[in-house]
């Protein structure tokens, strides 16, 4: 018969979360720093297409 497993702890739930939290608040602040270099200039890793200054029309 089956039988119900046990409670987790509320300080093992607790770890938990805190861990995923933390690497959630990394995440965001990696993302937060890139969109920094790349609004700056200072960026060197990423390459993005720039809106060209061309005066031409493409037909």
């Amino acid at each position: 018969m089956a039988v119900p497993k046990k409670k987790t702890s509320k300080g093992k739930r607790d770890q938990r979360h805190a861990h995923w939290k933390a690497k959630a608040r990394v995440a965001a602040r990696k993302a937060l720093s890139a969109g920094k270099a790349v609004l700056s200039g200072r960026a060197q890793g990423f390459v993005y297409p720039m809106p060209e200054e061309d005066g031409e029309a493409e037909s």
